[in-house]
């Protein structure tokens, strides 16, 4: 009996080394095949612009083709639960925002994941406020102006974002309760479409993404009004933070990429100092501010782990003073 399990005891040992010697090569063999990220915004999105500028550097430094795949929906849980749901292989990433990633969280009592749990943080990737638009027509060239016409004019006008729980919905419904305007809300499931009724004049207010309505704002067919954040925007320079107009909310809306949790540490390392190199390039940064975004502080996985949950944190209080849940 004693050889026997002394036997078992060796065979297991065996076992073990042999498939950590297995797991090690494949780590080291990896990529061998495309990638797949997962973009939980619509295609054309400020969102999806800038996966694509990361997929394509990513791709050409790791050695294998890095393929979008849009997934747009309830507020990025379509997407983000895709990637949750896949291998921990480092062949499914997900690359979102701050809206999709802590705001509707925040706003959902029944989530069917926990970004927390069930996602690896890789890297934080860019950092951008939103902006607030509205119909050239609208009698409001800056953000004091359009409180006082919604305060004016209650329940006359509506505004738009790219969602329940989105971080224009969660400002806008910030800004109700220090103001008191009264003024619903439009959830629409992407931003161009948000801009397109926005300019024809269907929508009065709207808030979007920093990149995708600075053609729109250069055009003069849409006015900005102000962005969030504690720095104005690169591509539109003149315009005035919220701050800057008497109404502090320096929230900064990020992006990130993840991996579905367990993914190998060495891969996620790998991706981590990759997508960190890409940043500091001269080259990456010109397009950023092009997009109207900017690079953000180069930090660890650890730290962006800790900007996430203090997120969580700050926009679960703000959703619950405003009573804003997502609908179940």
């Amino acid at each position: 009996m004693r050889k026997w399990i002394k036997g078992l005891s060796a065979a297991l040992v065996t076992s073990v080394g042999f498939w950590a010697t297995f797991c090690s090569q494949a780590v080291a063999a990896w990529p061998t095949k495309s990638i797949r990220m997962v973009v939980p915004a619509s295609a054309g999105s400020g969102t999806d612009t800038l996966a694509r500028a990361m997929a394509d550097r990513l791709g050409s430094a790791i050695g294998q083709a890095i393929i979008v795949d849009n997934k747009p929906g309830a507020s990025g849980v379509i997407g983000t639960e895709a990637v949750v749901r896949s291998e921990p292989d480092g062949y499914t990433l997900l690359y979102t925002n701050a809206s999709f990633a802590v705001m509707a969280p925040a706003i959902t009592s029944k989530m069917r994941y926990d970004i927390v749990r069930d996602l690896t943080p890789i890297a934080q990737v860019a950092v951008g406020g939103v902006i607030l638009l509205v119909n050239q027509k609208l009698p409001a060239n800056n953000l004091p102006e359009l409180i006082a016409l919604i305060k004016a004019n209650p329940d006359k006008y509506s505004y738009g974002s790219w969602g329940i729980g989105s971080s224009g919905h969660l400002i806008m419904e910030y800004l109700k309760q220090q103001t008191g305007m009264k003024v619903a809300h439009i959830p629409y499931k992407t931003v161009p479409q948000l801009l397109t009724e926005l300019t024809s004049g269907v929508l009065s207010i709207g808030w979007a993404d920093p990149s995708s309505p600075v053609p729109f704002i250069k055009a003069k067919s849409i006015k900005a009004l102000a962005i969030s954040g504690d720095s104005r925007a690169p591509a539109v320079p003149e315009l005035l933070t919220m701050r800057e107009q008497g109404f502090p909310f320096e929230a900064v809306g990020w992006f990130g990429m993840f991996a579905p949790a367990g993914t190998p540490p060495a891969i996620v390392a790998r991706l981590h100092d990759e997508v960190n190199r890409i940043q500091a390039t001269t080259e990456m940064q010109t397009l950023m501010a092009r997009l109207n975004f900017e690079p953000p502080p180069i930090a660890s996985i650890d730290q962006f782990r800790a900007t996430i949950s203090k997120d969580l944190t700050v926009w679960q209080e703000i959703a619950r003073k405003n009573n804003i849940k997502a609908e179940q």
